[in-house]
């Protein structure tokens, strides 16, 4: 589980180290862009081990913040993302930051969705930390299993999606 400060000292990390995701930018932090299948989404391959795909008009950042030449977050302000992290591959694990929460994983799939003043969180693989930057209040989701994060102080509930609420965010990122 994230810690509280490091966590919030991360979050700053993160935008203070973000770079743009437009393709030379992507590829110069070690992503390429996948040639697109559709005009709903894009599909960033990052290095062997992360694979990130974004929902069309999403506002995000690829971040390096050890700067190794690899990427290590994505800041996501608005739409969807997919992140697939091989735990074999990628060392060091993987972060998503939004406006209301830090998504954190060491190796696994999840899909996180950024809206006006709500991140929803969906595990599909794997666990993830998710930590509510307001209070830093933090809970671990394993597969199956989501949270809606706001701004405010209300606790964080981890609920099991419908196949429905799924279906909906996944095929908005082309699953």
């Amino acid at each position: 589980m994230i810690q509280t400060t490091s966590f919030l000292g991360a979050a700053v990390v993160v935008v203070l180290c973000a770079v743009e995701a437009n393709s030379a930018l992507a590829q110069t932090t070690g992503c390429s862009l996948r040639p697109a299948v559709s005009a709903q989404r894009q599909t960033l391959n990052c290095e062997p081990g992360l694979i990130i795909t974004i929902e069309r008009g999403a506002s995000y950042q690829l971040s390096d913040r050890n700067r190794d030449g690899r990427v290590d977050a994505i800041v996501l302000n608005s739409r969807a993302a997919l992140v697939d992290v091989d735990s074999a591959r990628i060392r060091g694990g993987f972060e998503v930051v939004t406006p209301q929460a830090i998504a954190a994983v060491r190796g696994t799939r999840w899909a996180v969705d950024a809206q006006r003043g709500k991140t929803s969180v969906l595990v599909l693989r794997g666990r993830v930390a998710v930590n509510k930057i307001s209070t830093g209040e933090g809970v671990t989701l394993r597969q199956g299993q989501g949270v809606d994060v706001d701004r405010g102080r209300s606790p964080l509930r981890v609920t099991s999606w419908g196949q429905a609420r799924i279906n909906a965010l996944m095929g908005r990122l082309g699953q």
